[in-house]
């Protein structure tokens, strides 16, 4: 069952002699609980892709349908409400809030859900000691090191249980040995609870966990190719 489609989708930037096709007619279908990386050259319209997938920016042309729902023609507390509940989102920044402390972070998704505190906290627990990080729920993002403060954005990603996680370039700013341990936590969350991950990425240890790669160049899908 298809949980991400798009249709024709572009999008576009600058105007007339200047236009450039970020995106350029693209269309292709992801299964659930597939682990799915989106690669190419810089400027090949990677993150512009997953931006418009994740409704953080809008198409010019085509469909993006998630979860069966259609989100190109989504606006205002609709879409950020639909984003709330359905996607988790992991920044190359982390995007914590600073004066919170981990747990907090974590938390915070499931507080605008309004779910109750008792499973707040039993969730935030968990999640803390599958990323691998029990005993540092109190700690602000100032006092964890780059690859803790990714550790706590993506379980924030993945606390609400949301269909999708999209992922963008997330282990860039960590050293080889941290990204790779953090992507084994990914991949094993994607096998036991069947979450449906996407990301936009360089790194070579992404396209080798990854079950399909999508290759982009100019905006264009040059090749889609499942392992």
């Amino acid at each position: 069952m298809s949980i991400i489609k798009t249709s024709n989708l572009y999008k576009y930037y600058g105007a007339e002699e200047t236009t450039v096709k970020a995106v350029d007619g693209v269309s292709f279908e992801i299964e659930r609980g597939e682990f799915t990386a989106i690669i190419g050259p810089s400027g090949s319209g990677k993150t512009t892709l997953l931006h418009l997938i994740g409704g953080l920016d809008t198409p010019d042309q085509g469909e993006i349908t998630l979860s069966d729902q259609k989100i190109a023609g989504m606006r205002g507390n609709q879409l950020s409400d639909f984003r709330r509940d359905h996607i988790g989102f992991i920044f190359q920044a982390y995007n914590l809030i600073p004066v919170l402390t981990a747990s907090e972070n974590i938390e915070y998704i499931m507080l605008l859900q309004g779910i109750e505190k008792k499973e707040r906290k039993k969730r935030v627990e968990q999640i803390l000691e599958i990323v691998g990080l029990s005993g540092l729920g109190d700690r602000r993002p100032a006092k964890l090191s780059g690859g803790q403060q990714q550790r706590v954005a993506v379980a924030r990603a993945m606390v609400s249980k949301p269909d999708i996680i999209l992922a963008d370039e997330p282990t860039a700013n960590l050293d080889s040995k941290t990204g790779s341990k953090l992507l084994e936590v990914m991949r094993d969350l994607n096998r036991e609870f069947e979450m449906t991950f996407v990301f936009s990425t360089h790194d070579e240890k992404i396209m080798n966990l990854a079950t399909r790669l999508i290759h982009l160049r100019d905006g264009i899908i040059e090749k889609d190719e499942r392992k």
